[in-house]
């Protein structure tokens, strides 16, 4: 991405040992929360948390000194009582129009519940769509090598293995055509699991183009399963020109199912993927960037398992004289382990010691259910503008979406985007930021000037390219219509399959006072695929039942020989509880970074060995132990 002016190509510059950068990051943050801060993590190294109040809901925490610029900052914060709902209320813009929802207050309610277990069930239908249009073919993304369709492959072996006994299941594939493996929905077996296992190992992206209207079709005209609610899965990476069609057929026949849709890469189309999900009752995921497939999907089938949240309803109870317009789209869905947030505009007066509830209803399982929040009608002190941002964002978000669903573009719905998105701040897809003068108000223009900085180095024996632009002091960036943009050069942003260019400039600015923008291009590096995924190696080797077989395979996995792990084994217990011992105790000792991945197949292999009232758990669970280097407990096992 290129500004008129600038020059041409970048420059190279030689890396530098990370310590000896001319640089350094400073980094605090002020968290506030209804809700008391337990505790907050990073994987870089932090200074000790210090709590503003005396009911813990204020914290700042900071980076610690020395940041080796090897790793992003990323803090993970945890609440007390996270799933209690809970209310912000933020305090308008005193510069903004009354009236407008930058002017007025607004509200922000979180809901988080928590199902019992007992709701978690093992029956259903699952029936998995999955693209194999030409563009699968795609790199997942720049940094992990592996395609689309190879990642695709990877998450159904996953899924199959994480499938509860007792559900029925069927995979489609599609691109101009379509496939499925069965010719209608099949008990979930081992018989079953490894023919539809040995068919997934085959699929490649050689069905053409992506035409997802008709398998949808044909997957509502097969009859229902009695007591199997269906869920649907729909994998694609790219656009239809019949989204409407589509969407309008989840719709139809959104009371037989509940619909989950997954956008794999930069070019899936964002209505699409939305839309189903939105009219099937379902949650949508995106996979872009660095994103790994498994995670996100495993998740929704977490999802999947709980019975639909039915007859949601939500109504408000405030003082006289004040007023509630909600902002957001209507809830039509709502999951254990998914936050759902609404947002709302106050108008009216009333007094600062006043307060409102909401109550949010619902039916789960057949049982009804009521969650009534109060809250104080007092904005929060020192708040800023996070809330009208964030409800803003979701207003421009719905305008966008039912603009795309229309017929030629509609002026007016365009205008209300763009003047809200003006006055918020938050960028659209008619706005975007440009850099101005703070105090003129003007944009920034003039040629930029190169100035070369090294880059950390880490010891892969690469040479990183920088091209560092200096920009006038006292710049700042606003939102203003696309018409005011200075890009150009739009060639060289990267592809929609995710692979960015050998020569890919791009452009990031701090908005500080000594801010700079700059550019940095990377050289291709070359791919080395690796072995085969140690975790897949073990999911693979899992039973449809859950167990595992004691044999020369597992052993590999687990980096031992046959006659090392039949050895360790305890006398009383047979192969396979003493084997799917040892692969849970693997699992929660090696591989909890991927634990959202294996969580759903380990519960179902936890289930199996106890359900074998098989003697001495406890002293495999110790042996394991002792073979593996671990310090694994019990009941971190579910055992």
């Amino acid at each position: 991405m290129l500004f008129p002016g600038s020059e041409g190509p970048s420059v190279q510059v030689t890396s530098v040992p990370a310590s000896l950068v001319p640089y350094s990051l400073s980094f605090s943050a002020q968290v506030s929360s209804p809700r008391p801060i337990s505790k907050i993590e990073s994987s870089c190294s932090l200074e000790p948390l210090q709590y503003l109040n005396a009911d813990q809901t204020q914290a700042t925490v900071k980076l610690g000194a020395g940041h080796k610029f090897d790793r992003d900052v990323e803090l993970l914060i945890y609440y007390k009582d996270a799933h209690q709902p809970s209310a912000v209320v933020e305090a308008g813009q005193a510069s903004a129009k009354p009236g407008s929802l930058m002017g007025d207050p607004a509200v922000m309610i979180s809901l988080y519940p928590e199902f019992p277990q007992s709701v978690i069930s093992s029956r259903g239908e699952i029936v998995f769509l999955m693209d194999r249009s030409g563009s699968m073919d795609c790199p997942m993304n720049r940094s992990t090598p592996g395609t689309r369709i190879s990642s695709a492959r990877d998450t159904l072996l996953l899924l199959l293995k994480s499938l509860p006994m007792g559900c029925y299941f069927n995979i489609y594939s599609f691109g101009s055509t379509f496939e499925h493996i069965f010719p209608t929905s099949v008990e979930y077996s081992e018989k079953t699991m490894e023919e539809a296992l040995k068919k997934v190992e085959k699929m490649g992206d050689d069905l053409g183009g992506t035409e997802i209207l008709q398998p949808l079709r044909h997957i509502y005209s097969q009859a229902c399963i009695p007591k199997h609610p269906r869920q649907l899965f729909v994998f694609t990476d790219g656009e239809v020109g019949n989204t409407k069609e589509v969407t309008d057929l989840v719709k139809k026949n959104a009371g037989s199912h509940r619909c989950f849709s997954f956008g794999i890469g930069e070019g899936a189309s964002s209505a699409l993927i939305n839309g189903m999900a939105k009219e099937g009752g379902g949650h949508a995921q995106f996979i872009t960037g660095a994103d790994r497939m498994q995670p996100k999907v495993m998740q929704s089938l977490r999802f999947a398992l709980q019975p639909a949240v039915e007859d949601i309803s939500i109504s408000w109870d405030l003082p006289k004289g004040v007023a509630a317009t909600v902002l957001s789209p209507p809830i039509t869905a709502i999951f254990q382990g998914q936050r759902s947030l609404l947002y709302a505009q106050l108008t009216g007066q009333s007094s600062e010691e006043a307060g409102g509830s909401v109550t949010v209803k619902y039916s789960l399982a057949g049982h009804p259910s009521q969650n009534q929040l109060h809250f104080s009608l007092k904005p929060a002190e020192h708040s800023g503008l996070t809330v009208h941002r964030l409800a803003a964002r979701t207003v421009i978000r719905s305008l966008e979406s039912e603009e795309r669903t229309q017929s030629g573009q509609n002026e007016e719905m365009k205008k209300k985007v763009v003047e809200l998105s003006v006055q918020s701040g938050v960028s659209s897809s008619f706005t975007a930021f440009i850099a101005v003068h703070k105090d003129s108000g003007k944009s920034v223009e003039g040629p930029l000037v190169h100035r070369n900085v090294p880059t950390p180095f880490y010891g892969m024996g690469s040479m990183a390219t920088a091209c560092y632009y200096s920009a006038p002091i006292g710049m700042s960036f606003q939102c203003a219509p696309m018409s005011r943009m200075l890009m150009t050069d739009m060639d060289s942003l990267p592809d929609l399959c995710g692979a960015m260019p050998k020569s890919a400039n791009f452009l990031y600015a701090d908005c500080d006072d000594d801010s700079e923008d700059f550019g940095v291009e990377f050289n291709e590096p070359e791919v080395v695929l690796p072995s085969k995924d140690p975790l897949l190696q073990l999911v693979s080797l899992q039973k449809a039942s859950g167990c595992w077989m004691l044999d020369g395979s597992l052993a590999a996995v687990l980096g031992k020989s046959s006659e090392e792990v039949e050895k360790a084994k305890p006398p009383p217990v047979n192969n396979e509880v003493w084997a799917s011992i040892l692969a849970l105790i693997w699992l929660h000792a090696f591989k909890m970074d991927a634990k959202e991945e294996w969580e759903l197949l380990s519960m179902k292999a936890a289930s199996w060995i106890k359900a074998q009232n098989a003697p001495c758990v406890s002293e495999c669970v110790e042996a394991g132990n002792t073979l593996l280097g671990c310090g694994v407990k019990k009941e971190a096992l579910g055992l």
